[in-house]
């Protein structure tokens, strides 16, 4: 018999996906679930015995108990190395559209930083209260990333912050940080990607200064809006098939 810890409030989708739930969430709870999610990946990619790659980080698989206290859940896509090793590949691409690097994605590679990518898509949906995935909310973009990098490299950052966070405006500099850092790991490259040891240092000091980030994966992908019906898109929990979009 197998005996869980009740976990009441569902899944974070549940909340930051919803626009009358997402409202309870304010922005120091949601800094304490962004916190709180890089120290339980950083332990799988670091303390563990065994070092642990998610391979499907994601808002549905962010359980939250009673006090809104998340947890790390379904492992049943996890790779286990030992503690020496920090990367594989696969034929068999599996995980969720929307939250997987690229280059696992398009290769099969997939490694620590590859989580780091799925948890900086995870920031972004947490701030903005939208789905990565959902590109007809995006203006002529695809993805919440490359909507997420224009209105940065404008200045404009603070037009992606909830709504019903704007009026927290003593917690401006603290959304600006989770922001870029979560822009910092979702770059294209995974070499330029911080580790779970660098983002945990990041959200814990406000002095520590932070690079500025480069554009993201996918930011380039755009589509005319009376011609977004037209991008391909395939992809299932387990299995995913990835056809790249392109500018018209």
């Amino acid at each position: 018999m197998l005996i869980y810890e009740y976990l009441p409030n569902k899944s974070l989708d549940f909340f930051i996906f919803d626009e009358t739930k997402r409202a309870v969430l304010s922005w120091n709870k949601r800094l304490m679930i962004i916190e709180a999610i890089a120290q339980g990946l950083l332990y799988l990619h670091k303390h563990s015995r065994l070092r642990v790659i998610h391979r499907d980080v994601k808002a549905s698989n962010i359980l939250l108990d009673s006090e809104m206290n998340p947890k790390i859940s379904d492992f049943g896509l996890a790779k286990m190395f030992s503690s020496n090793d920090t990367e594989g590949n696969t034929k068999r691409v599996v995980g969720t559209y929307g939250y997987m690097a690229p280059e696992y994605a398009s290769e099969g590679l997939f490694s620590t930083k590859s989580d780091v990518f799925s948890f900086g898509v995870l920031i972004l949906e947490i701030i903005i209260g939208k789905r990565n995935s959902g590109f007809h909310q995006y203006e002529d973009f695809l993805n919440l990333l490359g909507y997420a990098w224009q209105l940065w490299r404008e200045g404009r950052w603070l037009q992606l912050v909830d709504a019903s966070l704007v009026a927290e405006c003593c917690h401006t500099l603290e959304m600006m940080r989770c922001i870029n850092i979560a822009l910092l790991c979702v770059q294209e490259n995974a070499a330029d990607r911080p580790t779970m040891s660098d983002v945990v240092a990041m959200l814990s000091s406000e002095s520590m200064t932070l690079s500025e980030p480069k554009h993201p994966a996918y930011f380039h992908a755009r589509v005319a809006k009376e011609e977004a019906s037209t991008a391909e898109e395939a992809c299932s929990a387990n299995n995913v098939t990835i056809s790249s979009p392109r500018g018209r």
